[in-house]
């Protein structure tokens, strides 16, 4: 099994093909993004990803953004769900990184949703990986889990930076919970929480080292169980973004580190992590 290193564009505020050369110059395989919904852009990436040889992860929201929108019915989700895997086909991508849901439903419609969600990916031929994500229906480890229980074909991205706030732990404590759903996770974001946030300023910090570790200790757990099943390759996307994740001075609102260099040194980190692992494994 190889691990392959995706390049969020969540952050980038450059074009898609300044987005793949930064990606080729620190040996990243593909891109995660969303497949714009406009037709010129939506071509243009295309030819970006094919020009570069870059894979491609379509990233969807379900009735919203990252945050959904709190009355957007199951239905309404399933039909957002729907149009942007039609708008994601386009782009062949090697599969869709799905947040979908809403944290506020009860398990019973938890199942339900996910069961039709499933049947959609299956109606489009599109494998959905569905993350872990605050706001959404996966956004504790226990959901996560009895869903999981409920539905066993169901593939999920584990971020595991979101239960850790959610929780207000590292999920050293709930290992049960992720040596149960392990064998399920076919994707990885790679960013790091802590007690008390979704990201910490810098995962190379040594005073985020044990959150760090945390993380890893995971991770190790999921490249476990997918090369048991057979994969022969496993996917990472260094994850640690804005919009209030970046951890910014007071009054000057100056960002305390620079995302692309974040995670380059997380890419690099899980690189040589990944290596060590697999000589043990």
């Amino acid at each position: 099994m190889k691990l392959t290193l995706f390049k969020t564009l969540w952050g980038h505020d450059g074009t898609y093909q300044e987005a793949a050369d930064m990606a080729l110059a620190a040996d990243f395989n593909g891109l995660e993004a969303p497949a714009p919904d406009n037709h010129n852009q939506l071509a243009q990436l295309g030819q970006v990803l094919a020009d570069n040889r870059l894979d491609y992860i379509a990233e969807i929201c379900t009735a919203g953004s990252y945050v959904p929108n709190r009355r957007a019915t199951p239905d309404e989700h399933l039909t957002s769900l729907e149009q942007k895997l039609q708008l994601s086909r386009e782009l062949s991508p090697q599969f869709c990184n799905v947040i979908g849901g809403c944290d506020a439903w009860p398990l019973d419609t938890q199942i339900d949703f996910f069961q039709r969600a499933q049947a959609l990916a299956e109606k489009h031929d599109l494998l959905c990986s569905f993350e872990t994500h605050r706001s959404r229906s996966f956004f504790t480890p226990w959901v996560t889990r009895d869903v999981l229980r409920a539905l066993p074909e169901l593939k999920i991205t584990c971020d595991f930076s979101h239960w850790a706030v959610v929780c207000e732990r590292l999920m050293d404590s709930e290992w049960d919970v992720i040596e149960e759903i392990a064998p399920r996770a076919h994707h990885i974001h790679g960013r790091v929480g802590y007690d008390q946030g979704p990201q910490v300023p810098h995962p190379a910090a040594p005073e985020y080292a044990d959150a760090l570790a945390s993380h890893e200790r995971a991770w190790e757990t999921l490249w476990q169980a997918q090369q048991a099943q057979g994969y022969e390759i496993s996917t990472l996307t260094p994850e640690f973004g804005p919009d209030g994740y970046l951890h910014t001075l007071p009054f000057t609102d100056m960002p305390v580190g620079d995302l692309w260099e974040i995670n380059q040194w997380m890419g690099q980190r899980q690189t040589t992590h990944f290596a060590d692992w697999s000589r043990t494994a």
